[in-house]
């Protein structure tokens, strides 16, 4: 589930005057400057660079409007606080407009365009749609045998019936006005469930549950209200008259598109909390859990991107912490919708396509070559080795990680996701493998000795090896089998890949490839692996938590979502039988700990038995685990480098993904929706049509100095 973060103060009644408490009057200048930078109010021009310092000299539109310093004092009234907070208070502030258009622009193109797109998760769909809308012709590519990415679903069976599974619960929250504007524009919208309230349950005794509900009240007085909500306000050990506690305050509610990345990217979440006096009760109840809902793990998450998550989430975000689930499985809900829009407008859509070849000329992409396919690429692939899985005795060493797993004998691999739902298999005493979910099973050299698998596992060759050996290069092993190989020419070309894609495409890639592109690239790292546990139970059980509930202190489960309770199919499913369907998370668990699929499902099934007793005496009657590795990653000092909408060096590649670097706050679906607004914006603005308005929270945070 992706979830956003929250912070209180122990000293509401105070509040106000907090605000304004360390800022020192002899630091007041007659200018629109602070000491440490420019104070921006113009909104980003059409066609402006994206480079960190343009953004600061011009970011996004706002509603609200810039004061110079003695302006600022003039105000610092009581009457003036009382209205400026009154006014947060009682009418939420408009959301941000991020590089509106000065001129009425064609909306269409008069001469047609085309546009090849490389990855048909939220990023490549949201760039295929708007695009397609304005008269590019569109041919969208994934890999896979779905349209979604992360939020694809596929049919499973489960005892006889056809459900539908997909890669965990998603939270929508209502910050995330560019993904509702595109679910507006599909007829979706009314496919999405209000989930009411949300739980934070903490292991042990020593923290009472959080609870959240929806608000209309904007920053400060969101956390006003949070803080009397809060069972926990006592324990927070929050006390703005500490240097180091103030220090921490200000860092999450001064939140600065450039500064805040210049003074904490270098460090992870972890060592900035430990640099310092950090409050260890606000770091329990809300760093910990929060920080690890960005889907990394928080020893390698960049302080500096926990900042703008917090920000979007909650310190700039006027919408409160409610959020919708979807009434059947993401696929049906928004994918399909988006794909048919797509369709309708003439766009070619393609699965099981495998990119071949990428090719550049001076500086733009000329072509692609791909191959219509079946699960195991017929291309030549580079992959790490596993994080975690050490060699067997008998030699063999693991390669790549999740349900993507590689284990290589000499010459030859095999890849262990298993032919029947995708789970991973473990190796056995013997040399055989088996599906720890469905109790599929083969033999050491791949082929299938018991269902309910039908086919034999992926074989391949390795074609190369690193010097180091840390990588290696498969290929198929019957390479004859390859479907026919197909150019596809474009206009423009967007690279909407995961960051595994990404950098297999600059793998593949020959002629004129920029290298400081290729460097950025190359940088890009992936997060650790997630896992989802689904769970079907012959019984109900008591709750008095929310159906989706973050958990905290345990040592994989992350959050626990009652599905009978929220999805359509799942509710009927309960009426018939009684059961209950229950899902676990685990958002960045490291491997060393669980490196093998059978690890995970046994610590899950642990750990839900201590959150609800009731089940240990039910029978569970199926289980589904999803368990892959392919979030992206925002280590440390990633920031800088990272790659833009618009592909450096490039005259016709735009990036779309949750790991390009954004111009405005925006997180998880959020910001893989937006970013494929970007790349759909930048070919627009090159052809000279009028750019899709992009809205964000507030840009800055209100103690920005």
């Amino acid at each position: 589930m992706k979830r956003g973060p929250l912070w209180h103060f122990s000293t509401p009644a105070a509040a106000p005057a907090l605000f304004w408490t360390h800022f020192p009057a002899d630091s007041v200048t007659e200018s629109n400057e602070f000491p440490n930078g420019p104070l921006p109010s113009e909104a980003i021009v059409p066609n402006a660079a994206s480079t960190p310092e343009s953004e600061a000299e011009n970011p996004p539109e706002s509603t609200d409007f810039t004061l110079s310093r003695r302006q600022t004092l003039k105000l610092l009234s009581g009457g003036a606080i009382a209205a400026g907070l009154g006014y947060s208070r009682f009418k939420k502030p408009e959301p941000t407009v991020y590089q509106p258009d000065r001129l009425a622009l064609p909306q269409t193109l008069t001469t047609p365009k085309t546009v090849a797109i490389v990855g048909g998760g939220l990023a490549g769909l949201a760039a295929a749609y708007e695009l397609s809308q304005r008269g590019f012709r569109v041919t969208l590519l994934e890999k896979g045998p779905q349209f979604g990415g992360k939020i694809a679903s596929w049919p499973i069976n489960v005892n006889g019936e056809t459900l539908w599974m997909e890669h965990g619960f998603h939270g929508f929250f209502p910050q995330y006005y560019n993904l509702w504007s595109l679910a507006e524009e599909v007829n979706a919208r009314q496919d999405f469930v209000s989930l009411e309230r949300y739980s934070v349950l903490y292991r042990g005794d020593r923290y009472a549950p959080e609870v959240f509900y929806p608000s209309r009240s904007s920053f400060p007085w969101n956390i006003v209200d949070l803080t009397f909500a809060s069972e926990n306000r006592f324990k927070w050990g929050l006390n703005l008259a500490s240097p180091g506690h103030w220090g921490v305050f200000h860092a999450i509610t001064s939140f600065h598109p450039q500064k805040t990345y210049a003074q904490l990217d270098n460090l992870s979440m972890v060592e900035w909390a430990q640099a310092g006096d950090f409050p260890k009760g606000l770091y329990d109840l809300y760093f910990l859990p929060f920080g690890k809902s960005t889907l990394n793990s928080p020893d390698v998450l960049s302080a500096g991107e926990l900042m703008q998550f917090f920000h979007f989430y909650f310190f700039g975000n006027p919408e409160g912490l409610a959020f919708n689930g979807s009434k059947q499985d993401m696929g049906r809900t928004l994918v399909d919708p988006i794909a048919q829009a797509i369709a309708a407008n003439g766009g070619q859509l393609i699965t099981r396509a495998q990119v071949d070849r990428v090719e550049w000329s001076g500086d733009r992409v000329t072509a692609l070559s791909y191959r219509e396919t079946g699960s195991a690429s017929p291309t030549p692939f580079w992959v790490d080795r596993h994080a975690a899985l050490a060699p067997s005795e008998d030699g063999i060493a693991y390669f790549g990680g999740g349900d993507e797993t590689y284990a290589v004998s000499g010459d030859r691999a095999l890849s262990l996701t298993c032919p029947h739902q995708g789970c991973s298999v473990v190796p056995q005493a013997d040399g055989s493998y088996r599906c720890p979910c469905h109790g599929a099973c083969f033999d050491r050299a791949g082929k299938v000795t018991q269902g309910p698998a039908t086919a034999d596992l992926a074989a391949y060759r390795v074609e190369d090896q690193a010097a180091a050996g840390d990588r290696v290069r498969l290929a198929p092993l019957v390479a004859d089998a390859a479907p026919a190989l197909q150019t596809l020419t474009a206009d423009y070309f967007v690279f909407a890949a995961d960051v595994r894609g990404i950098r297999h495409l600059f793998d593949l890639a020959e002629g004129d490839v920029p290298p400081a592109l290729h460097q950025q690239v190359s940088e890009l790292v992936v997060a650790d692996p997630f896992a989802v546990a689904r769970l079907w139970f012959d019984r109900d059980f008591e709750w008095d938590q929310s159906e989706f509930t973050s958990v905290s202190g345990y040592r994989l489960t992350d959050s626990i979502t009652r599905y009978h309770k929220i999805q359509e199919d799942y509710q009927r499913w309960h009426e018939r039988t009684g059961g209950s369907v229950v899902e676990l998370h685990a958002y960045c668990y490291k491997e060393a700990e669980f490196p093998t699929q059978e690890a995970l499902l046994t610590t899950f099934e642990a750990e839900l038995y201590e959150l609800v007793p009731a089940l240990r005496e039910a029978n569970c009657l199926h289980r589904e685990l999803v368990n892959q590795k392919n979030f992206s990653g925002f280590p440390p000092g990633s920031y800088p480098n990272r790659p833009e909408s618009r592909a450096a060096g490039a005259a016709n590649l735009m990036f779309a993904g949750d790991w390009v670097k954004m111009p405005f706050p925006c997180g998880l679906m959020e910001r893989a929706v937006s970013s494929g607004f970007l790349a759909a914006n930048e070919v627009c603005a090159i052809e000279g049509l009028q750019r899709r308005p992009l809205l964000t929270v507030k840009p800055e945070g209100l103690l920005q100095i």
